[in-house]
């Protein structure tokens, strides 16, 4: 019998959203842990896969995504950001983000390199860097206000950097990037062969009339981007795991090379339903924004009845929140004592971080639920 393998990633245990959501189920929490919807997606989205079915859209699909959909993409991306994008040569369907995220990674970062992510970061980032043979560099927002400290990122670049990993709509904080930091990062980057991966998986739902900077819309930065969206995120159904990524023909190319030997296709038929929801009811992804901002209101209002401190959400389905006034645990054993002891599942950020912030007391809590669900968990977050 061989030996047990030498593991290739040593930090990689079962993701904190997994863990936290067994341990709801386990002890029948209400879970405002992982981040998906309890509501149903759109019904003209359901009848539109069923048709798809139907209509026998149900073998291989093509290897960059199914035309219509790569065609609505790309009208999307002109309607949304005014950026005129190639159906064939620039948009790639992928199996969600996620996939995405580590064909991007896997296309252009080579062993030895260095990738700056910016701390908290999603989980996946990292094992994708590490898999690729390179290291990521980690730098921190500010722990107050998760904003960029662009000087930090200038000095955390060196000749060995492939590549620039941003987020916003950022998860876990709900942060967003101004035009001010689009234009810092774009001069960060101008003369150099630093690639950008720019994670937008939340991209239409902001608040409080901000505009969403997409990479899109900056072509100093779109000629060297990846960018990254998900349409779980945006028609409530992540099960379906259906993303995809925009970016020049050259590096798309060096992308479907990636994406060809990862998963080869997606799903088809919600590739033809997305196509024809897109069509149908251009208008969904432009009411998002008020349709999640009624349910961050309302979940804010009933924190602030509790010992739970709410900071700002300007986007994102997330809501973190600071717990000093109720413990001094730190965030990991928090987080299982209010699983376990109080009912309500919620995930820490320090996984998210290479170096937590000394005495960080904060947990994130997802309001992408109805309000049934919400009301359940506030009505036991009172009893802190």
């Amino acid at each position: 019998m061989p030996h047990a393998p030498q593991t290739k990633l040593p930090k990689v245990g079962t993701t904190i959203f997994s863990v936290m959501s067994q341990l709801a189920a386990e002890h029948g929490a209400v879970n405002l842990g992982q981040g998906f919807p309890d509501f149903p997606v759109p019904p003209r989205l359901v009848e539109a896969l069923e048709a798809a079915m139907r209509a026998g859209h149900n073998q291989y699909a093509p290897m960059t995504g199914v035309p219509a959909l790569r065609q609505a993409i790309a009208a999307k991306a002109l309607r949304c950001y005014g950026a005129t994008v190639d159906p064939d040569t620039e948009v790639t369907v992928t199996s969600g983000a996620t996939e995405a995220i580590f064909d991007a990674i896997h296309s252009v970062v080579r062993p030895g390199d260095d990738v700056v992510v910016l701390d908290p970061a999603y989980d996946c980032y990292e094992p994708a860097i590490d898999l690729a043979g390179a290291r990521a560099v980690h730098v921190p927002l500010q722990p107050d206000t998760f904003a960029v400290d662009w000087d930090r990122v200038r000095a955390a670049v060196t000749p060995r950097t492939r590549m620039i990993m941003v987020n916003s709509p950022h998860n876990p904080s709900g942060a967003m990037f101004t035009a001010d930091d689009m234009r810092a990062l774009a001069d960060l980057l101008h003369g150099t062969g630093i690639y950008l991966v720019s994670d937008e998986v939340y991209e239409h739902i902001v608040f409080d009339g901000r505009r969403h900077e997409s990479a899109l819309r900056w072509p100093q930065l779109r000629e060297r981007a990846f960018v990254i969206s998900s349409f779980g995120k945006t028609y409530h159904c992540t099960g379906w795991k259906v993303g995809y990524a925009i970016a020049p023909p050259a590096l798309s190319a060096e992308f479907r090379k990636v994406h060809q030997y990862n998963v080869f296709c997606t799903f088809a038929p919600a590739q033809h339903a997305f196509a024809a929801m897109i069509r149908e009811e251009p208008d969904h992804d432009e009411q998002l924004g008020a349709f999640y901002q009624a349910k961050r209101d309302r979940f804010r209002e009933q924190l602030l009845t509790t010992r739970l401190t709410p900071l700002p959400v300007p986007g994102g389905y997330f809501q973190l929140v600071d717990y000093s006034a109720v413990s001094d645990l730190p965030d990991l054993e928090f987080a299982h004592w209010l699983t376990v002891e109080k009912g309500v599942a919620a995930i820490p950020l320090s996984p998210f971080y290479q170096n937590p912030p000394p005495g960080q007391r904060l947990v994130r809590l997802c309001f992408a639920k109805n309000e049934a669900t919400l009301d359940a968990a506030v009505e036991r977050l009172r009893r802190l």
